[in-house]
């Protein structure tokens, strides 16, 4: 969190190298508008961000509707054996089955993700930090669906998961898209490439 808030406080660096003077009348906040405007792909990035999040919610939602019609309180599918099966259960917790006592503050943290997103997206000139974000946002907003919307009530709802790989916590899409994105900013992070679309050396 640190380094993203690090990141969308950072001013963008004219691509000439020198300094943009401001208009007579213009503040500082439009001078810098108008210049994350010049700079080129940013609603590129930020389409692909939203195209992302809404493929990873859906796949997530309708996952979650067909489990619950058709899977829900009936017996185990069978994927890969014993590997792997699908089997439906109602999580209170977070991902993976953690902290069934704090729905409420794990409604919270999704929340939260979701508006450090939003906020993020206002400096986004990369695409692979684009699909990292979109897979968190889809992710979180899925979850943040069920803890909304389903029993038993609002902001305590328990999350349906159904994915249950032998010996591991059962989870589901949207737990897959939140890890999958992590990992990504990670991965770019120890690359040095910040969501600005540049890349530091430390």
């Amino acid at each position: 969190m640190a380094e993203a808030e690090r990141i969308i406080g950072t001013p963008d660096t004219p691509d000439d190298g020198g300094e943009e003077t401001a208009a007579p009348g213009e503040s500082g906040a439009e001078q810098q508008r108008t210049g994350d405007e010049r700079r080129p792909g940013r609603g590129r990035r930020i389409a692909v961000l939203f195209a992302v999040a809404a493929f990873a919610y859906a796949l997530d939602l309708v996952s979650k509707m067909i489990v619950v019609a058709k899977l829900e309180h009936h017996a185990s599918i069978e994927v890969i054996g014993d590997w792997l099966e699908f089997h439906a259960i109602r999580n209170p917790g977070a991902a993976f089955g953690f902290g069934g006592a704090f729905t409420i503050i794990f409604t919270v943290i999704a929340a939260a993700v979701i508006v450090v997103i939003f906020r993020l997206a206002r400096k986004l000139y990369s695409f692979p930090w684009a699909v990292a974000l979109g897979l968190l946002l889809g992710g979180a907003l899925g979850n943040l669906t069920d803890r909304i919307f389903r029993s038993p009530g609002v902001f305590e709802g328990q999350v349906v998961d159904f994915i249950a790989p032998k010996g591991f916590a059962v989870f589901n899409l949207a737990d897959s898209a939140i890890v999958c994105g992590g990992v990504l900013i990670v991965l770019l992070s120890f690359r040095g490439l910040d969501p600005d679309g540049t890349v530091h050396k430390d």
